[in-house]
């Protein structure tokens, strides 16, 4: 490919209002550079982060690509020049993005380098990205002459009444040579009203060099920048529609689809029914023919073919719900592995536990994992009869065919096939009650 990426993070985002990193603010559960460099790893070589001082978590979430610090934010200009020592002497072309321009796709990346004439087009020494928004608002205004050539960017601020009314938005991103781009940010002057050093004035500089520039024009939703907590929640619908729609023409079946949540990741087969206000979290697998159910919760699970799930149940991570498996109302299942046709129907707690195929686990039954130090594991073997609210102290195993008698509180294994008891014997003491009610009532006069 021979070309490079810069992904331009420093911004701190102060209309978010949060103490987050712009960049780090998520849609669809993932964050909104890391959507981008999903995006640019496909079609360039080499990415260069540029992130802000005391920025980790931003160095974390660009891992294993190169990060730079901007040291001083003196406008995005500055900022991309940050990335030409560790570009020093590459030969290919180099683009410049932002991370809260997070939406952008492969495929009009790919024509932005075409453009350029990276990969077969017939070539300009300037590409950059440009739209038609609905709603211009304050977008820089794209100036082309009579052949569709790039002339200059115009800030709205700058812009004439006949210039603001050019419907061609200025986007941020653009493709140029290396050597080219670096030069031409070394000329970029701070002559305006913040003293900023801003990318688009590589632009004139390019057009007085005879360069040619061009504009490829790609749609909104893909090209407008989030600065916002309003702007995230209308990208986040977005996306959300997009995931919807990828899910029905896959084979899936969404009841009520507005009210569905999906994460980035998530994948559903053929014949998957998903009903209302079900949430998946990051790193779900549904496979074919499985059902869940209204208002369950799910996330890092993997729920096999045609099991049942919900309604309002949750998989927590580490969970895997085996073939023709229940999970029903308010059951929570957390490092599990629920075996093929075993059954865990209502208001049940499993943490760290394996249950063996066409085990009943009774309503009210938990597995008592935590003692406040460490986890521990239950083993419960296949075709188990777990009574209703049975108490079971981790580490405990129960062997294959055993059962439990309801309300038993077990702290030790149950061999195969055995009945475990574990409460206190019944006893009944005659007129107690009446004799009970009596003197409380005698009590209160």
């Amino acid at each position: 490919m021979n070309a490079a990426a810069i992904l331009l993070a420093a911004g701190l985002g102060t209309r978010m209002k949060s103490r987050l990193p712009k960049a780090l603010h998520p849609i669809a559960g993932r964050p909104m550079l890391s959507h981008l460099i999903a995006a640019c790893e496909g079609v360039f070589d080499r990415l260069v982060v540029v992130v802000g001082p005391d920025m980790p978590a931003l160095e974390r979430a660009a891992a294993p690509h190169a990060t730079v610090v901007q040291a001083e934010r003196l406008g995005t200009g500055h900022a991309a020049l940050q990335a030409a020592p560790l570009l020093d002497g590459f030969a290919g072309d180099v683009a410049v993005l932002y991370a809260d321009n997070p939406l952008i796709s492969p495929a009009t990346l790919r024509r932005l380098r075409a453009a350029r004439g990276a990969e077969g087009g017939e070539g300009a020494g300037l590409a950059l990205l440009a739209m038609r928004p609905e709603d211009p608002a304050k977008y820089g205004r794209v100036m082309q002459d009579g052949s569709g050539n790039v002339t200059r960017i115009i800030e709205y601020a700058d812009a004439t009444e006949a210039e603001r009314a050019v419907g061609l938005c200025n986007a941020g991103v653009l493709c140029a040579p290396a050597a080219d781009l670096f030069r031409w940010l070394r000329g970029v002057r701070n002559e305006n009203r913040a003293g900023e050093y801003y990318l688009p004035d590589v632009v004139p500089l390019a057009v007085a060099e005879g360069k040619r520039v061009v504009a490829v024009e790609a749609p909104e939703a893909e090209l407008r920048g989030i600065n916002s907590r309003v702007e995230l929640a209308a990208a986040e619908a977005t996306v959300q529609q997009a995931l919807r729609r990828a899910a029905m023409e896959g084979g899936a079946t969404l009841t009520w689809p507005e009210s569905v949540v999906f994460s980035h990741d998530t994948r559903l087969g053929q014949d998957v029914t998903v009903g209302p206000h079900v949430v998946f979290g990051p790193g779900v697998t549904v496979e074919d023919g499985a059902e869940i159910r209204a208002f369950s919760h799910l996330e890092g699970c993997v729920v096999r073919a045609g099991a049942l799930v919900g309604p309002y149940a949750r998989l927590r991570p580490g969970t895997d719900v085996g073939p023709a498996a229940h999970v029903g109302n308010f059951v929570e299942l957390k490092n599990v592995a629920l075996g093929q046709g075993a059954k865990a129907n209502h208001l049940t707690y499993l943490g760290d536990a394996s249950v063996g195929a066409g085990t009943n686990v009774g309503a009210g039954t938990i597995t008592c994992n935590y003692d406040g130090f460490a986890k521990h594991r239950t083993e419960i073997g296949a075709g188990v009869f777990v009574g209703s609210h049975t108490t079971l102290i981790a580490p405990i195993a129960l062997g294959d065919g055993a059962m439990t008698a309801a309300g038993s509180v077990l702290t030790r294994d149950v061999a195969p096939d055995a009945l475990a008891f574990a409460r206190a014997r019944a006893a009944e003491k005659p007129g107690a009650a009446a004799a009970f009610r009596a003197a409380r009532r005698k009590e209160k006069g």
